[in-house]
């Protein structure tokens, strides 16, 4: 392994305040909830459509339901799956499985069925804490899948009563059909444990033996770019890392109280994970909870206590923004807005600090570094148009993505390789995938870019062809597969088209069998029987035939180029 020690030309752009380099990480991510309850112990922790949890009674809550867990069989290693939404049991539930040793696998609670098996059947989880509409879908799983443990929650039990009584009728409904259920036989499936069971039970014994460092921590799934999901494994040290680099880029945000944390983002993410999950717990800030973004509820908290600290991506960024002028509502007090996932345009950057009189910046990562590698320095001198500046104790270098062992000229294109202490340990199960991204110890991102003099760093393409839709990566392969089930489609191919309101647009080329004409809106609706709303492609184009190398493999830059040239990036309807 080589011992090349590049030049860090960034360092000296780091705004005011910021180390160079941090300390070695020790501990585990249960010392977070651990140091906040001993220093903050009455601090609000969390708030949940106005309804506060103290740090105080969010420890309590852990330890019990990590004695639940234990007395269902967890134990140190076991696989914890995780599907919810943006809520306090969520919060609760992962740092219980930590408590336990245990791995947690999170999951986005509206993935279709069939997505969700993917994930299973990769991991083996049989032990699951679920949102209570998905439990029908887990305990239909087949019998190779069948889960031991699965809890089930249902997050309007932790909002305030005043809340939970505007919501009767329709929590009733559900409660009704959930009966209904319980009454159905489902082939092998036991009635799930209800959460509610899990928080009454005896705190676990203090000393039971926790997590060390190096132990793995989360199993975070990332669909990479083949389409079929690979489980990032993310250690103790890989996330307290990231949350440490993070408090050390925004040293004027100040712990306790004071920090206030918007969660508007889905904890289920890379993104969200750290910047809510430990990163705001390491602070020992007040997280507000949203299950999903929506401007009314996020501008409502903001009249009495505006986020100091707000991550986002652009599109929420814009929503909030135009809903905050229509309703004459004022953004002072956000500190720090932190963007991701996809390009920030400037002239979105401009009103919004003029709005909230604080600063937003863009930042850069990836599933497979916890996720965040760099960003702009919360400072006057930022560089828009760039993702910024390498954290504190970041090493990267451009690279010839033909020889990765070989450093190109400075300022000129090349692949972002990295190394630091967020960078994961591989892939879950998959050791060949695994050596293919490293070179000498350093991670190939896969993304092509720029360094100026200054250390900031300028994605200018992506040898992975993700499409970045909305802040959600969306692998082509994987749409790809579910639209030549449709039997009408033979072949298929998904780019990414400029959006001007969710970074891209997911589209879809597809090649027809048989002479009658397809309409584009039943592949679209066949779609969404087998992907997530944000997978569906927004638009369907009939060709006659796909652009593909000599060796026969579909030439995806082609194809965008040609849709690009066809009609424009609005509406495109031939090739």
């Amino acid at each position: 392994m080589t011992t090349y020690d590049p030049p860090r030309p960034w360092i000296a752009s780091y705004a005011e305040g910021v180390p160079a380099d941090l300390p070695a990480v020790t501990g585990s991510l249960v010392d977070i909830i651990d140091t906040a309850t001993r220093e903050y112990p009455d601090a609000p922790a969390l708030e949940f459509f106005g309804r506060e949890t103290t740090y105080r009674q969010l420890q309590a809550q852990i330890v019990a339901v990590a004695e639940g867990l234990r007395a269902r069989g967890v134990k140190a290693g076991d696989a914890v799956a995780i599907v919810l939404p943006n809520c306090p049991q969520h919060i609760v539930a992962f740092y219980a499985v930590l408590r336990l040793g245990a791995v947690v696998v999170e999951h986005n609670p509206l993935y279709t069925a069939r997505e969700l098996r993917t994930q299973f059947q990769d991991h083996g989880a049989r032990h699951a804490i679920v949102w209570s509409k998905v439990v029908d879908t887990v305990r239909a799983f087949p019998e190779d899948l069948r889960v031991q443990t699965l809890v089930s929650v249902e997050i309007h039990r932790a909002m305030p009563w005043r809340t939970r009584a505007a919501l009767r009728l329709p929590i009733l409904r559900a409660r009704q059909a959930r009966m209904a259920l319980d009454s159905t036989v489902v082939r092998g499936a036991g009635a799930p444990d209800r959460w509610e069971e899990l928080t009454a039970s005896d705190p676990l014994d203090p000393g039971h033996p926790g997590p060390t460092t190096d132990d793995l921590a989360i199993l975070q799934y990332t669909s990479g770019t083949t389409g079929s999901p690979k489980g990032v494994r993310l250690s103790h040290r890989n996330l307290l890392a990231n949350a440490a680099q993070a408090r050390a880029w925004v040293p004027e945000v100040i712990l306790g109280e004071g920090c206030v944390v918007y969660a508007v983002l889905p904890m289920f993410h890379a993104y969200g994970l750290t910047l809510c999950l430990t990163f705001a717990m390491s602070m020992a800030a007040r997280l507000v909870l949203f299950p999903r973004f929506d401007p009314q509820l996020v501008l409502a908290v903001t009249r009495k206590r505006p986020a100091t600290f707000l991550p986002l991506v652009p599109p929420i960024a814009e929503r909030l923004l135009a809903a905050a002028q229509d309703a004459g509502i004022s953004l002072e007090g956000t500190e720090v807005a932190i963007s991701g996932a996809m390009a920030l345009p400037h002239e979105l950057v401009v009103p919004f600090e003029r709005a909230s009189k604080g600063y937003l910046v863009e930042g850069y990562g990836l599933s497979e570094c916890s996720p965040v590698l760099m960003a702009n320095p919360v400072a006057a001198h930022r560089k828009p148009g760039t993702v910024g500046l390498p954290l504190p104790g970041t090493e990267c270098r451009v690279v010839d993505p033909d020889d990765p062992r070989r450093d190109v000229a400075p300022g000129r294109p090349g692949e972002l390789v990295v190394r630091g202490p967020q960078v994961f340990e591989g892939y879950h199960g998959r050791p060949d995938e695994t050596e293919q991204v490293f070179v000498d110890g350093w991670f190939r991102t896969g993304d092509i870019v720029t360094i100026d003099d200054d250390g900031f760093v300028r994605i200018v393409d992506r040898i992975k062809e993700l499409v970045i839709t909305g802040g959600f990566n969306v692998a082509p392969t994987e749409v790809e597969n579910a639209l030549r089930q449709h039997p009408r489609v033979s072949d298929a191919a998904v780019v990414g088209l400029p959006s001007s309101h969710s970074g891209e647009d997911v589209v879809a080329a597809v090649v027809v069998s048989g002479e009658d004409p397809l309409d584009p809106e039943d592949v679209r609706s066949f779609a969404r029987g087998i992907l997530t709303a944000y997978k569906v492609p927004r638009r369907v184009v009939v060709v006659d035939e796909l652009p593909r190398s000599l060796i026969g493999k579909v030439q995806r830059r082609e194809v965008r180029t040609r849709l690009l040239h066809a009609s424009g990036p609005d509406e495109p309807d031939a090739v």
